[in-house]
């Protein structure tokens, strides 16, 4: 997987599909304006009715969905750029008035705070855990999807992997508490990452497989005692198969989006994996060059600035102002703060 920059554009929920989980025409627009990315990493979408609980958040389940992201991924590659899809899971953060079930995780442990519905938020109810004999299922769920999102066009696919979501529920001893092969040990507790892993990129190729990780600090209520020995076995696990690339979410401990005192895993992590490794999380210019620069990095992906700077490798070749992102209109739904940030022109 070939890109002509290494300013990626990192995973960003918005909320603008529709209330079935179907694509529309407005993210085309959006996905195609910052095509100048050197490749997009799309909104997370779910992999199953099961596992989507974000309203009007896309999925990548029913032959509709797949027809609706054609013309997004047409319009991306018309404008000269690569997208990817990322493959979601959300695990006990679904509530159940989204998924018409009880939410699934690695163990019975309710996660913190209120789930996004379609009426308001609720508190987070108790998740089961999923049986040994349901994982293939779910594994089959992981691979439909990965070869859907092939089949509406997209160059590859990022396994959702962080950010408290049920993968890292599985990751992470925080939450993982069982007494199985998924549990226990670093080792059993990596298992359900490998075998996602490994179906995907039997699926689509390795090639066109990529994993996003968070290994430091708190997310959405899931944690781990000893990232440091957890994490390079996860790195391993990946180099073995061969993946894309890894991106890791590293908090800081003055974050502007959730921040942490447990120090960064990524030099860790480079040393257990030997593809290309994605930086992501409050950089700015110089500090993205100077990871790239001491090789800890091989590309760093850009979240939020991407929002409001559709043109954000032209901003940072010119040293150009960035325009201040709006809060307010991040899942507003409509063009507002979704497409209609400006752009410089073409020298």
């Amino acid at each position: 997987m070939a890109a002509p920059n290494r300013i990626l554009m990192a995973p960003l929920t918005r909320a603008r599909a529709t209330r079935d989980h179907v694509p529309t025409p407005l993210m085309a627009d959006y996905y195609a304006q910052r095509a100048q990315a050197g490749l997009i990493i799309s909104e997370a979408t779910g992999i199953s009715r099961q596992g989507l609980g974000w309203p009007h958040a896309p999925g990548l389940w029913t032959e509709e969905q797949v027809e609706a992201w054609k013309p997004v991924t047409e319009a991306v590659h018309r404008a000269g750029g690569r997208i990817v899809s990322q493959l979601w899971h959300m695990g006990r953060l679904v509530h159940s008035s989204m998924s018409g079930q009880q939410p699934l995780s690695s163990s019975p442990i309710t996660a913190p705070g209120d789930a996004h519905t379609n009426a308001g938020k609720q508190p987070y109810e108790t998740p089961r855990a999923l049986t040994v004999d349901e994982i293939p299922a779910l594994l089959d769920s992981y691979a439909a999807a990965a070869r859907n999102a092939i089949a509406a066009g997209f160059d590859g696919v990022q396994i959702h992997a962080a950010n408290g979501y049920l993968i890292d529920q599985f990751l992470r001893n925080g939450v993982n508490h069982r007494d199985d092969d998924y549990g226990g040990s670093p080792e059993n507790r990596v298992r359900l990452l490998r075998e996602v892993t490994a179906i995907v990129a039997d699926a689509v190729g390795a090639d066109r497989t990529a994993v996003r990780l968070s290994p430091n600090g708190e997310s959405q209520g899931t944690d781990d005692s000893d990232p440091a020995s957890l994490f390079p076995l996860a790195a391993q696990a990946l180099d073995r198969i061969g993946i894309a690339f890894l991106e890791l979410r590293e908090l800081h401990a003055n974050g502007s989006y959730g921040s942490s005192d447990v120090p960064r895993q990524s030099p860790l992590i480079r040393r257990h994996f030997s593809g290309p490794l994605v930086l992501n999380s409050d950089y700015d210019a110089a500090r993205a060059q100077a990871d790239l620069d001491s090789g800890l990095a091989d590309a760093i992906s850009f979240g939020r600035p991407f929002i409001a700077n559709p043109d954000l490798p032209l901003r940072l070749r010119r040293n150009a102002p960035l325009n201040a992102w709006d809060m307010e209109t991040f899942y507003s739904g409509g063009a507002e703060g979704y497409v209609t940030y400006s752009a410089l022109e073409a020298a």
